[in-house]
Order: structure tokens, then C-alpha cells, then sequence
């Protein structure tokens, strides 16, 4: 048998993937509590959401959306880490800012534990392609895209995506204003 290089690429990519949500799952929570959601989409998930991040970046006036959209495109699968809105009901914590818990659920805020919990597991996966060698860039844009096309739990309302790529040169280093890619079909 004769592995060829796209299959050797492909499936090296999706095996870090699996790794990378797992770290993502048992990185350290300050809470102890587990508030993280992994999902990896490719294929026809992961076209809608290149396309999604279009549809956003024009929504909001912001090239970086389709900018990262190219990368989306380019990249092998997605991985996505998100975190619920997880209040911990602790009356003298105040790291976000409010006085409590219910202060900041009032206000629409988020928890400042369990974002920190979110930094930490996608710090976590991020180390694991770069111990592997797979390129990779943390993206909110990918993220917000997969919150609004509901890829993950409905609880979960904060996401990364983390697009992965093997070749000879890293798709996400060269990133100004000319690296854009044009998907259109034309």
C-alpha cells in the first residue's frame, strides 16, 4: 500500500483535531466547573461556514470576516471551542465587573470565570497543533459564524474557531490587507 501525501495530510489533521478538543475538555477550569463545548466540522459544515463569515463581514462592514474566510476555505476542518453563559453564584467574586452574579446576568454580561475557562481550553488546543506542527489560527470571526449557524449547544453562546492546515508554507501568516482571498464564483 501507498499512503499518498493528501491522505497522510488529511488524516494527520483530523487525529490532532480529535487531541486538540480533548485538551480543550481537560484544560484546567478555575471553577472546577465545566462549561466547555467542542465541535470539528469539514466538508459541506465547513463550506457553510466560510460562507457564513462572508455573509457577516459584509453585515458589519469588516474585511477581517472574509479575510479569515479564505483561511476557513484553505484549512483541512475547523476546530470549534466554545463556552456556555454559566453563572457561578458567587455573591463577592466581581471579576466582571458587577457586583454579583445576578448584577451581571441583568445586564446581559458574561461571566469572567468561565470566559477565562474558554482562553485557557483554547490556549490548550492551540499548543496541541503546534506541538504537532499543524498550522493554525485562533479566529472570533469563525466562532460568531458558528454560533449563528447553531453548530454547537444552544447554552453555549461565546466560540473560537480554530481553522488547522498542513503545507509547505503557513496559510495564516501572511494576513494584511492584500492576503485576502476572492471567493467569488465568478
Amino acid at each position: 500500500m501507498i499512503k499518498n501525501m493528501t491522505e497522510i495530510k488529511k488524516s494527520a489533521i483530523l487525529n490532532v483535531a480529535d487531541l486538540m478538543a480533548t485538551a480543550a475538555l481537560t484544560a484546567p477550569k478555575a471553577s472546577g466547573h465545566d462549561t466547555i463545548r467542542t465541535a470539528i466540522i469539514t466538508g459541506e459544515e465547513k463550506d457553510a461556514l466560510r460562507d457564513k463569515m462572508i455573509k457577516l463581514g459584509e453585515t458589519f462592514g469588516q474585511e477581517n470576516f472574509r479575510r479569515d474566510a479564505g483561511n476557513v476555505d484553505r484549512s483541512e476542518c475547523v476546530v470549534l471551542i466554545a463556552c456556555t453563559g454559566r453563572f457561578f453564584g458567587m455573591s463577592n467574586c466581581s471579576l466582571c465587573g458587577y457586583e454579583d452574579c445576578r448584577a451581571n446576568r441583568n445586564a446581559g454580561g458574561k461571566c469572567a470565570i468561565t470566559v477565562t475557562d474558554l482562553g485557557v481550553a483554547v490556549g490548550s488546543a492551540a499548543s496541541v497543533a503546534a506541538d504537532n506542527r499543524v498550522d493554525n489560527r485562533i479566529m472570533y470571526t469563525a466562532g460568531k459564524a458558528a454560533i449563528k449557524l447553531g453548530y454547537l449547544p444552544d447554552e453555549a453562546d461565546i466560540c473560537y474557531g480554530i481553522p488547522l492546515a498542513a503545507e509547505s508554507k503557513n496559510i495564516f501568516f501572511d494576513r494584511g490587507p492584500g492576503a485576502v482571498i476572492n471567493l467569488s464564483k465568478e
